[in-house]
């Protein structure tokens, strides 16, 4: 009888590579009957650096190639951090399973400061991130912020060689790679929220892969899910995407989940809104609470103008 084979495809980065690794190695070891084999794939969103991600298209550029060769029959899933994955799913894919999720919250890194009240005005800080750009500017106006892409390595690269006086990367991707130590602060609740979904790893794959999903299934983590949810519900009835500066944290309570969520402009303006969850809510309904709650305060307008 043959071996039950699962194809997973993967971003080539340092840091898509050990989430694919680190997916292939729990599956190995929970069924050892499993063939587990990798597809590393180079995506737009990897090769085009040179410009901001929302000016080429969006986190979904991470995405695309790998989805295509699921559509070709070349691999069964995907591995993709969560946060990159739009809110909605092309028709026929799913998201079987959402590891534990790691450290969500964003990292200062930096050389010489232990902090963002630390840096001095007119300190360059680097981000590729419109969320990142809005929160540092809602707290340090007199900050400059500059355009940061590439993996981890060119990131931290360019910050060593004195391009910026600090840089934003998630923690979770700096822990995964060992590189814990050069995390200087956390920004964390409630005065700096992260992105939805951040920290959480899934697992994309084509709704007819039958049984082998279960397999999948297996590595959900159902709390990690919940929270998530209700995030990235909020993330959609704001219709949004990375386009716009968007921020979601739910945490969990005694009796169910808190929300917070916060919608930014580069100028400064921001609203923010938080809510619990109620006996029987699920998190899609939480983040639905949210999502209106911060529309109520003018959120719509603040989008509209980041979209433009």
């Amino acid at each position: 009888m043959s071996r039950p084979i699962l194809r997973i495809a993967t971003r080539k980065s340092a840091l898509a590579m050990w989430q694919t690794e680190h997916v292939a190695d729990r599956l190995r070891r929970q069924f050892p009957e499993l063939d587990v084999s990798l597809l590393p794939l180079s995506t737009r969103g990897d090769e085009v650096l040179d410009r901001s991600l929302a000016a080429i298209g969006g986190k979904g550029l991470f995405l695309k190639e790998l989805e295509v060769a699921m559509q070709r029959g070349e691999a069964d899933c995907a591995v993709h951090s969560l946060k990159d994955v739009p809110m909605d799913l092309e028709p026929g894919f799913e998201l079987p399973a959402i590891l534990e999720r790691a450290d969500p919250f964003d990292a200062l890194v930096s050389g010489r400061h232990d902090s963002l009240s630390a840096l001095p005005a007119g300190a360059v800080v680097g981000t590729s991130s419109l969320r990142r750009r809005a929160q540092l500017l809602a707290l340090r106006p007199d900050l400059v912020v500059r355009d940061l892409r590439g993996n981890v390595n060119t990131r931290l690269a360019k910050l060593d060689a004195g391009d910026y006086d600090a840089i934003i990367l998630a923690c979770a991707g700096l822990q995964r790679l060992g590189f814990d130590a050069r995390i200087r602060a956390r920004l964390e609740p409630p005065t700096w929220l992260p992105a939805p979904a951040q920290g959480a790893i899934a697992i994309e794959a084509r709704a007819d892969l039958g049984e082998r999903a279960g397999y999948l299934r297996a590595l959900d983590h159902a709390a990690t899910r919940a929270a998530v949810e209700a995030e990235r519900a909020m993330n959609r009835a704001l219709h949004g995407s990375c386009h716009v500066p968007v921020a979601a944290f739910a945490s969990a309570q005694a009796d169910g989940w808190q929300l917070a969520g916060w919608v930014g402009a580069e100028d400064g303006r921001s609203v923010r809104a938080q809510a619990s969850s109620t006996a029987g809510q699920s998190p899609e309904q939480l983040g639905q609470t949210v999502a209106e709650a911060l529309l109520a305060q003018g959120a719509a307008a603040l989008l509209g103008d980041a979209a433009r």
